[in-house]
């Protein structure tokens, strides 16, 4: 590794594997974690802002001065918005309502125009984040379209890259790889790398509950038609190109109540401030474990930061109104913050 780097973009990749102690509740697995916040943006997503820039400047796809036009969750959106900066590319992202404010504020800091769709839509719906890149992708003259959910650059990259440098990291002694699946570039590039290094590898997807992704793996149909939850980034109401169900081997379900609850206790217990689907995959790598006959180590991508939802998932009030924070979980609250003088009346002390 070197000294000095010649731009931000170097330091993407070669995240740290961390061993998890308290959070598993003596199981007898080892479990682990890819922490993909210490890439520069933030998130796992820096990897393929890379590829898909790159991919398009070879092939002549996106010219000098370009517009970059992408539907995104966030983080795809800062990983993009990093390397424009960089490359001196402009930026639009269209992103679902439930976005947290902190990665809308993040885009805009970097200089890209973020456009706000509704969630609760089809895909094929006009006002979807989806019909809408498309419209703006039509009429933008100089522009290209990243389309992360089916550009197979997005998977490619982490078939060469991050599946053989967890490999490396894990020398080989993996039994268990668990991801979630938004784009599904990560858990299907990875998966198909592992796979071919040890072919009888789980690679196991963890789906919040409202995504159709389960039912597409296990009925090959839709049973329970998709509906709206809180995690962001991973599951999906369609099947992208990326989502290559042949290279996962399971699928475990998870709640939201599950996903935050678990935030807070990685953060808490861990020192892990990660997000909602970091969590989301570990509760599901835990599900999983439960069902294995033999002590495994399972190695869990945590895709990005928490300091992306300090609004949502550290925010007691939005906790409490979302029914995820409750009863006994309120001596858990985070955002009890006191004053001086509510100190010394709670502690009998005198000015």
């Amino acid at each position: 590794m070197s000294g000095i780097y010649q731009n931000i973009l170097d330091v993407i990749g070669h995240t740290p594997v961390v061993r998890l102690q308290r959070v598993i509740d003596d199981s007898p697995h080892e479990f682990y974690a890819k922490v993909e916040y210490f890439n520069p943006g933030g998130s796992v997503k820096d990897r393929i802002a890379m590829a898909l820039i790159e991919g398009a400047e070879k092939r002549g796809e996106l010219k000098p001065g370009g517009t970059i036009i992408e539907a995104t969750s966030g983080n795809t959106g800062l990983g993009l918005a990093l390397v424009a900066a960089v490359k001196g590319y402009k930026c639009i992202f269209v992103m679902p309502d439930k976005i947290s404010d902190e990665k809308r504020a993040i885009l805009r800091a970097y200089g890209a125009r973020v456009v706000i769709t509704p969630t609760a839509v089809e895909p094929e719906d006009p006002r979807s984040y989806l019909s809408v890149a498309k419209k703006l992708v039509a009429e933008t003259p100089n522009c290209f379209h990243t389309n992360q959910y089916h550009n197979p650059d997005n998977m490619n990259l982490h078939y060469r890259k991050t599946g053989p440098e967890i490999w490396e990291q894990m020398k080989g002694q993996i039994d268990v790889f668990v991801a979630g699946a938004g784009t599904g570039g990560t858990i299907s590039g990875c998966g198909r790398y592992l796979r071919e290094k040890k072919p009888d590898i789980r690679i196991v997807c963890a789906d919040p509950v409202g995504s159709i992704l389960y039912d597409l793996f296990y009925h090959k149909k839709i049973v329970d038609p998709p509906k709206s939850y809180k995690v962001e980034g991973v599951g999906e109401d369609m099947l992208p190109d990326n989502v290559q169900l042949e290279v996962m081997t399971d699928f475990e379900r998870v709640s939201d109540e599950e996903s935050f609850a678990m935030t807070r206790r990685l953060i808490a217990e861990e020192a892990l401030c990660v997000g909602p689907s970091s969590a989301m995959a570990l509760v599901g790598a835990i599900k999983f474990s439960q069902k294995l006959k033999k002590p495994s180590k399972i190695l869990v991508i945590f895709p990005d930061s928490g300091r992306s939802y300090l609004s949502k998932a550290f925010n007691d009030q939005w906790m409490t109104d979302n029914g995820f924070l409750k009863g006994k979980d309120l001596k858990t609250a985070f955002n009890r913050i006191m004053s001086a003088d509510d100190l010394y009346a709670e502690m009998g002390w005198s000015f």
